[in-house]
């Protein structure tokens, strides 16, 4: 980030922050995650200090123990026989203001138990920019350079700074830059790894760091669904309060912000990633855009196309799972719903899609012991 004019920046009020999980109990997961499924919980460990959390991790591996750290359970699928290992869950909800200037910005950093729409709050209050776009998300501070967080036009890589970590296989504490994250679409080593280590993968993220620009307008609008619902064209600026605004009542109408009362958002957001594929896969008349040598597509077109509408899948489960009625990327428990009702509808809109247009959708949440 350059030195520059600094723009206007003065704090605004813009009221409480939205949901960032859905906690109703410690006994299974379905009590522990947003869509509402998955089976005991065998030993809980509630950390309080980075320093609790590194032992807890330290004192699963040296006696074999499996260990999942468990943030706002947003972005987790565990079977119904639950995980007999020891789940941490990081209870710190801190941030800290740890720089302001007028060439490196505001830097910005919270502990991983941080909920995330949270920490974006007190950035845009401030009269900071940069993650406005990524409100309403639910989840943990600590989980969004794992899956390089992304929403209408931003993404988590432009404007992170460091992440600290616990690198289970040194055995030490580390500061990562994001250069070291391998950071692309949903991806990053650090979620990568859990192929090798298991629910949690070798880096156990403890605070991250984000650098923030020093203006109360957003940066320059990269969607064209939400500049249409700003009345704007792609490319301009709007003040950050007004864009955040305009981002919930967009998550709100396709059931992507957490509200008990509607089970269109006991989900784990958009279950299937959007297909990085060569040009000539994608179907006539799907959107594509390009993303480096390829061409990114939309699995919510895909989905429809292959004949899952909203509501999809409900026939296959008795009603107790199926896409949202509101979004078709959305896997919905409607009440009573298990995992495996979930990817028997997640299997079935799978293998639609495959059938139609040869393309294998992927899941973007984390499934524990169970596969799609």
């Amino acid at each position: 980030m350059s030195c520059s004019i600094i723009e206007p920046n003065e704090p605004v009020d813009i009221g409480p922050s939205v949901p960032s999980t859905r906690r109703t109990g410690e006994s299974s997961f379905a009590e522990l995650t947003t869509i509402g499924t998955g089976g005991p919980v065998g030993e809980l460990v509630k950390a309080t200090t980075e320093e609790e959390i590194v032992d807890a991790v330290r004192d699963a591996d040296e006696n074999g123990i499996d260990v999942l750290v468990l943030g706002g359970g947003s972005n987790l699928l565990v079977g119904d026989s639950g995980f007999a290992g020891r789940t941490v869950i990081d209870m710190r909800n801190e941030i800290e203001q740890v720089q302001v200037s007028g060439c490196g910005g505001a830097i910005l950093k919270g502990t991983a138990g941080t909920p995330w729409d949270e920490f974006v709050k007190v950035a845009i209050s401030q009269g900071w920019n940069g993650i406005e776009a990524l409100s309403g998300i639910p989840g943990s501070l600590g989980a969004t350079p794992v899956q390089n967080v992304g929403a209408y036009g931003q993404e988590v890589s432009e404007t992170l700074y460091s992440v600290r970590v616990y690198d289970r296989e040194k055995k030490k504490r580390t500061d990562l830059a994001p250069i070291e994250l391998g950071l692309s679409y949903r991806n990053s080593y650090l979620k990568k790894s859990t192929a090798e280590w298991g629910a949690t993968g070798r880096w156990v993220v403890l605070s991250v760091t984000y650098q923030l620009g020093l203006a109360t307008r957003s940066t320059p609008i990269a969607y064209q669904q939400l500049a249409n619902a700003l009345g704007v064209e792609v490319g301009e600026r709007v003040p950050t309060i007004d864009l955040r605004e305009a981002v919930l009542d967009l998550r709100r109408s396709k059931g992507m912000v957490l509200d008990d009362a509607d089970r269109d958002t006991y989900s784990l957001g958009s279950f299937f990633t959007n297909p990085i594929i060569d040009e000539a896969l994608i179907p006539v008349n799907a959107p594509k855009y390009p993303y480096g040598s390829q061409f990114k597509t939309s699995a919510a077109w895909l989905i429809d196309n292959a004949g899952c509408k909203k509501g999809f899948g409900a026939d296959l489960t008795e009603g107790r799972a199926s896409l949202s009625t509101k979004h078709t990327l959305a896997l919905t428990n409607r009440g009573g719903a298990t995992t495996d009702d979930i990817l028997t509808v997640a299997r079935e809109v799978r293998s639609r899609v495959e059938d139609a247009y040869g393309i294998t959708l992927v899941n973007e949440p984390f499934i524990l012991g169970q596969t799609l």
